[in-house]
């Protein structure tokens, strides 16, 4: 299961700010703005206009070279650990483990991530249940957990109803107002909406009805399991509609994270009638995965999935699709998805199969397994071997590689700047 994106990161963000003081200190405004010049900097430097042609001509199929991006995820709390922030208040430590973390790509990963002039700022907002919510047990300190789901009897559906959300505008645009006032003179401040990381419903599905369950649902109650399933697509879709209704939708076709891995620069969006102010889906990347139903035969996947994320993915006008899921073994299903563009191609997928079926159609987005880098040394050969063998088999395909998913770095920072020059290397072995 995939751990914390830059998107869901975002929404955590929304959350963590609708609760915290908005004020900054003079001293804590004096390191902020320290902070911002040096990320402003490094956002002039040649490089980094280097690098977003990279990801452009990715994005367009039409890849110069594979492109490395590493997001550490929790590993970010071992390379940036809490006693390393010099902010007293707490919306001020927050934004500066932010831009501390923009300086780190910027100065030390040695990746391909381009970092750009800009602080965005999430719309505060809260968004309601299902009409049932699950009951977690244990999940203390971020640790595992197991849940009871609500909907035990098919015959209580009359009971859920779509989520409603609420913008705290007030609070919202106190914020943006914030920090426009601390970073204004160095970074261009941008309300950046981020309402969902996956749109492909299957993670609401297993904690309304089970993970187990459904795998017998499937047999015991299929259709019940179709009438749950269109419920969730149209509460998605009425979700589309609010946030387009509303402007709150954002471009996504710049530095920003898409799908499991990537970034979204291209071309190719906004869709051609975009009025420049109001965002629709179709002017957007969209995102979709099912890991929750790896378990599922790719027929079972085709009858109960497949129907009902195709409306919301038709919606984007560009699509990523799949994340820790291996799709070699769905493929002939998940292909017919619409305006697709970037694959997720995870730790347990088939590479070689992968290659045959992407070529140079689709991003092939390898995901190279994070537990290379959960360890105090890594093994820096056999690291070295399963990229070569990696970028081998993805001769002629478009390719990204992108590590992500770490929950630990092994408490090495070192770890994630070995593996970007490790896959630099190697990258530059296959293109000459």
């Amino acid at each position: 299961m995939s751990s914390v994106t830059d998107q869901a990161r975002a929404v955590m963000e929304g959350e963590k700010l609708k609760e915290l003081p908005l004020e900054v200190n003079g001293r804590d405004r004096k390191i902020l703005q320290e902070l911002a010049q040096e990320v402003r900097e490094i956002a002039a430097q040649e490089v980094q206009e280097e690098k977003r042609k990279l990801w452009y001509a990715l994005n367009a199929l039409k890849p110069i070279r594979p492109i490395v991006f590493c997001d550490p995820e929790n590993g970010w709390n071992e390379i940036i650990p809490q006693e390393m922030l010099r902010c007293e208040g707490l919306l001020a430590r927050e934004w500066e483990m932010k831009l501390r973390k923009e300086i780190f790509w910027g100065r030390s990963m040695g990746d391909d991530k381009v970092v750009e002039p800009y602080f965005d700022v999430p719309y505060l907002y809260s968004e309601g249940d299902w009409g049932m919510r699950e009951r977690k047990i244990g999940g203390t300190g971020g640790g595992s957990y197991r849940w009871e789901a609500p909907l035990t009897d098919y015959r209580d559906m009359d009971k859920l109803h779509f989520p409603k959300i609420e913008v705290d505008y007030e609070r919202t645009q106190k914020i943006v107002a914030l920090a426009e006032e601390v970073f204004g003179d160095f970074l261009q401040v941008r309300l950046k909406g981020s309402f969902w990381w996956s749109l492909g419903m299957t993670w609401t599905l297993v904690n309304l009805r089970g993970l187990e369950q459904i795998m017998y649902d499937v047999y015991d109650h299929p259709q019940e399991l179709h009438r749950l399933m269109a419920f969730l697509r149209d509460g998605h879709l009425q979700k589309l509609d609010f946030l387009e209704e509303n402007n709150l939708l954002s471009l996504n076709n710049d530095g920003t994270y898409v799908g499991s891995g990537g970034f979204g620069y291209t071309h190719e969006l906004p869709s051609p009638s975009f009025d420049g102010v109001h965002v629709r889906t179709q002017d957007m990347w969209g995102f979709a995965e099912s890991q929750e139903t790896v378990g599922l035969s790719p027929q079972v996947f085709a009858d109960f999935i497949f129907p009902y994320q195709y409306p919301i993915l038709e919606r984007f006008g560009l699509n990523c699709y799949g994340c820790c899921e291996p799709l070699d073994k769905r493929w002939e299903v998940v292909k017919h998805f619409p305006k697709l563009r970037r694959i997720s191609v995870s730790p347990w997928a088939n590479r070689e199969k992968m290659a045959q079926y992407l070529e140079d159609r689709y991003i092939f987005s390898l995901k190279p397994n994070p537990a290379y880098l959960a360890v105090s040394q890594i093994d820096e050969a056999f690291i070295r071997e399963e990229l070569r063998k990696d970028l081998e088999a993805t001769r002629g395909c478009v390719v990204e590689i992108i590590m992500k998913d770490n929950h630990t770095i092994g408490g090495n920072p070192e770890n994630v700047v070995r593996f970007c020059r490790i896959a630099r290397e190697e990258i530059e072995k296959v293109v000459t």
